[in-house]
């Protein structure tokens, strides 16, 4: 026996869920119309399941409904459609105006929303001998405060060797 959409409950089943939580196991059973308006798989060619959207519906909490062509842009007013067909921004304000269609898109895409980057490796040598000299600091005041006068100048001989690896 076919099994029929749980939502719907006229349609055959065609995609289906299963979730455990806690050693229990749950089932989920839609037909394509409803897994679309669930918004658990994509309009359009090929098939791949929004992941946040079913893990929304997992769980019993309701899926943000945005409609990306109500959104535009307070500053400069591009609209997300205009964004979409041209692939460009219009002003900064953009990603905050876009933000809710974006996030997701950005998360899938790069798998995070938080931009980690690179730097030159000589600009991670300078932070690192940057850091360094600023503890080597911070202990220098220690010692005189305790007036251990010949850590500290230890201490002071060895960040004006950093200060001056710093220069060159």
């Amino acid at each position: 026996m076919a099994n029929i959409c749980q939502r719907c409950h006229a349609r055959p089943a065609t995609v289906h869920l299963t979730d455990i939580v806690n050693k229990k196991k749950r089932e989920l059973h839609l037909c394509e119309e409803c897994a679309r308006e669930q918004q658990l798989i994509p309009e359009g060619p090929g098939t791949s399941l929004n992941l946040q959207a079913l893990v929304s519906l997992i769980m019993g909490q309701p899926t943000p409904e945005v409609d990306p062509g109500a959104l535009i842009c307070p500053t400069c007013g591009l609209q997300y459609a205009v964004f979409r067909a041209e692939g460009r921004f219009g002003c900064p304000d953009d990603y905050d105006a876009f933000r809710s269609v974006l996030e997701p898109l950005l998360e899938r895409i790069h798998r995070g929303t938080q931009h980690t980057g690179k730097f030159p490796r000589h600009e991670a040598r300078r932070q690192k001998l940057l850091a360094e000299t600023e503890a080597l600091r911070g202990e220098l005041a220690a010692a005189v405060a305790a007036e251990r006068y010949e850590e500290a100048a230890r201490l002071r001989d060895r960040i004006r060797q950093k200060e001056g690896a710093d220069e060159s």
